[in-house]
């Protein structure tokens, strides 16, 4: 086993979920259907917890889950109340980036909980990061939904192994990395920057690429992330799988070329082709908590979240 840090570096150790605590489920972003909550809803009752739909869970503006103040207001309420124990983002989409200014951060601070969501979430998960709330890059549904469980009650997820055969992972480097783990959407990180800080240094940063973005976007994201220092210092980079992105160039340069251009000048052990991000089943991992990454045997361990 890795041995992992002893200080979480001004993270809170969130306490463990018991049967019967409240687990609230809001749509900060896009809005989810019927189906989808429902589905999220059992998923949660199921694991012994209830489950809280927020009042404007239903709601809708264009692409939205309702007006920012309406997404807010479930957002907070779920966060003031001491009977919810977790928060779980219904849906990424678009539209997270709106509330960051309007999150009660104070009472966050007061009455730490973890909030589970990927893709538009990581906006979030950067503010959680900021106020020393370790949270969750992940989901509720697919094949390994039970991790989520098993870190709210906890326990340490599984090793994440990567697929070698699958297309990305020939990224990898060798060596060893240890840290904090955080970082998501790559859009969304370089997104947040001016928005949220947050200091990476001697932190393995987390990267799921989504294929809706094209390579140059790909590249402008990474340069922002370098321009503005925020990945100085970094200990090692672990990449989601880039589904998608098989057989697409543009001007005869792939993903592939973008990535090493930007991230091997960092001179850091490189990670890739891990079951992360915009996948049917992803794997979930928690965020701000130490990791232990190994390029060489192909695998992120990352310790509880709970104290």
């Amino acid at each position: 086993m890795p041995q992992f840090l002893q200080s979480r570096a001004g993270m809170t150790a969130l306490r463990k979920l018991e049967p019967g605590d409240a687990i609230a489920l809001v749509s900060p972003a896009s809005w989810s259907s019927p189906a989808w909550q429902a589905e999220s809803v059992a998923t949660i009752e199921s694991w012994g917890f209830s489950a809280r739909l927020g009042h404007h869970a239903d709601d809708r503006l264009g692409f939205l889950a309702g007006s920012d103040e309406a997404r807010a207001a479930d957002l907070n309420d779920a966060i003031r109340d001491p009977e919810i124990r977790a928060i779980v983002a219904l849906l990424g989409g678009c539209g997270s980036l709106r509330l960051l200014a309007a999150i009660d951060i104070d009472a966050l601070r007061a009455d730490p909980k973890p909030l589970i969501g990927f893709s538009d979430i990581t906006a979030l998960h950067g503010l959680w990061r900021e106020v020393g709330v370790p949270s969750v890059h992940g989901t509720i549904t697919g094949d390994f939904a039970d991790t989520v469980r098993r870190l709210l009650t906890g326990e340490a997820g599984e090793p994440v192994l990567s697929n070698r055969d699958r297309y990305g992972a020939e990224l990898t480097t060798t060596g060893t990395a240890t840290g904090l783990l955080f970082g998501g959407n790559l859009e969304m990180l370089a997104r947040s920057v001016g928005v949220v800080h947050v200091d990476l240094g001697e932190n393995v940063l987390l990267l799921e690429i989504n294929r809706a973005a094209g390579i140059g976007m790909v590249d402008r994201a990474l340069t922002q992330l370098l321009l503005s220092g925020t990945l100085a210092g970094i200990s090692g980079v672990a990449i989601g799988e880039l589904d998608g992105f098989e057989g697409y160039e543009d001007r005869d340069w792939s993903v592939l070329d973008v990535l090493h251009d930007r991230l091997d000048p960092l001179g850091v052990p490189i990670l890739a082709g891990l079951p992360l991000g915009h996948l049917k089943s992803p794997v979930s991992v928690p965020l701000g908590t130490d990791c232990h990454l190994d390029a060489d045997a192909g695998t992120l361990t990352v310790a509880a979240m709970t104290a």
